[in-house]
């Protein structure tokens, strides 16, 4: 087959150019270029989505399947008008983060969604997110395979957030960790994620389906990440995490991952079980952790997370605050 993918440089997009080259199947990836280089093989055709006609250099090819990443309902609009009826299969990665409710557990992909942007947004940003991927996902349409993708995980990704796990356990000693062990984690890796998009693209699978992982406790998430090193864990509360200003799921001095609950109890327990049924399927946990870890060790880290000596303040105040009268 012959595969477009529109970006295919970093994380999800690289992963999928190389299992579709992996399985034997001819690439090109339409992007800029300035993100990181392709995968050996694949082709690169430089474009720019945001100018106009920026499409132009894919005027004269025709493709088997093709996949997008985009958050920009503009450029999402632009590639359909511009390569729709030139592709048979046609993918459109999403993220669960288009749904309204994130707090009752288990939602399927029938869930409602947050009102999308209106017409005039060309452009998502950080803030908007999830109503630019509904956009998004209007304009693709429903004869399209719409991957609702959660935490995606794995060697190579830029955010960090699944990262600092391996990389914190590694060093051991006392760990802060967020919530309780019951708390449920969901995520991805990314090279599974990839291998099910190009599985889709060989069968004509179509439809709308969350993409990610089962769900699990956290204290089965951390025994996974955990190495060598000898760790003890400190569950510590949302009252303490939010009055010292720790700051939820990413960036700097965050807890990476942790999500206050009630409001977030459906965010990690999304129903996976259509997106099982129809191919997707997981390796374990400990092996996401194993690779993340040896690729973070040779890579420049994300700043995201608490550094070593917020965490050993924190830890600090939490058990002066807890010690018998």
């Amino acid at each position: 087959m012959r595969f477009l993918i529109l970006g295919g440089t970093q994380f999800l997009g690289r992963a999928i150019a190389t299992h579709a080259l992996a399985s034997g199947h001819d690439v090109t990836c339409a992007a800029r270029g300035i993100s990181g280089a392709v995968p050996p093989g694949a082709r690169l055709i430089p474009i720019d989505r945001d100018a106009r006609d920026g499409l132009a250099p894919l005027a004269a090819e025709t493709f088997d399947a093709v996949i997008d990443v985009s958050r920009h309902p503009g450029q999402v609009r632009t590639a359909i008008a511009a390569l729709r009826h030139r592709a048979a299969h046609w993918t459109f990665i999403s993220t669960l983060s288009v749904y309204a409710d994130n707090a009752t557990p288990g939602q399927t992909e029938a869930a409602p969604l947050l009102a999308p942007t209106v017409r005039a947004v060309e452009h998502g940003t950080p803030e908007t997110y999830g109503p630019a991927k509904v956009a998004c996902e209007q304009a693709v349409g429903p004869d399209a395979f719409i991957v609702r993708a959660g935490l995606i995980v794995g060697p190579q990704d830029p955010t960090g957030r699944f990262t600092y796990w391996p990389l914190r356990l590694a060093r051991g000693g006392e760990v802060l960790v967020g919530g309780s062990p019951d708390d449920a984690v969901q995520l991805v890796d990314v090279r599974d994620l990839a291998q099910w998009i190009v599985l889709a693209a060989q069968t004509g699978l179509t439809g709308t389906f969350n993409a990610t992982g089962p769900a699990i406790p956290r204290a089965q998430f951390l025994a996974a990440c955990t190495g060598a090193a000898p760790c003890r864990f400190t569950w510590i509360d949302r009252a303490f995490l939010e009055a010292h200003d720790v700051k939820r799921w990413s960036g700097p001095r965050a807890l990476p991952m942790w999500l206050p609950l009630p409001e977030f109890a459906g965010f990690n327990t999304r129903d996976i079980a259509p997106a099982c049924a129809a191919g997707l399927a997981f390796r374990p946990l400990s092996e996401t952790a194993r690779d993340t870890l040896a690729w973070a060790q040779g890579a420049t880290a994300a700043s995201t997370g608490l550094t070593a000596a917020e965490e050993a303040e924190l830890l600090a105040a939490w058990h002066s605050s807890h010690r018998p009268a």
